[in-house]
């Protein structure tokens, strides 16, 4: 199964749900925020014991809460929505993709994916080193991914999609 499918399942991501994470508040606040945020409440595990997983939990509902606490943006012009838009062909249109972006949207999850182990690495030995350089590899993986999106999206529109092909289901 694909991963991405499954965090919109897993997430609940409807369409309304989908138009207000366009905001760039959203976008950037998902990208820069949970690591750090999950990387402190993992470490906290040496402060609070198991208390330690409440700190977890509260990370994973701001996970889940972070694209439905801003508003739709007024427009989508921005790099961030048209990355959250371009997410949304990807997910809905794969047929419509150029192979190229498919190929290089998959290395980018293979180079985020890597992150992961210098990241659990140093959230297990308390590392900051390490720890850093899983939330630069992972956050770098995405940020360039959600780049990639933006140009999926461009490419769609010039294609002759719109936003109504992303909220009608299709």
């Amino acid at each position: 199964m694909d991963i991405v499918r499954l965090s919109e399942r897993l997430m609940g991501m409807k369409d309304e749900v989908w138009l207000r994470h366009t905001n760039p508040w959203s976008v950037w606040t998902r990208v820069l925020t949970p690591l750090p945020l999950l990387a402190l409440a993992i470490w906290s595990r040496a402060w609070i014991g198991g208390w330690a997983w409440v700190a977890v939990g509260v990370v994973l509902v701001w996970v889940w809460i972070n694209p439905r606490a801003f508003s739709r943006p007024k427009t989508f012009e921005s790099w961030s929505a048209q990355g959250v838009l371009g997410e949304r062909v990807w997910l809905q249109h794969r047929d419509k993709i150029a192979a190229y972006h498919i190929r290089a949207a998959k290395v980018l999850a293979y180079v985020s994916g890597l992150g992961l182990l210098p990241f659990a690495d140093g959230l297990w030995a308390y590392g900051l080193g390490f720890t850093c350089l899983g939330i630069v590899v992972i956050s770098g993986g995405k940020i360039w991914f959600v780049d990639r999106m933006a140009w999926i999206w461009s490419d769609f529109l010039r294609d002759g999609g719109s936003i109504d092909d992303l909220t009608s289901r299709n």
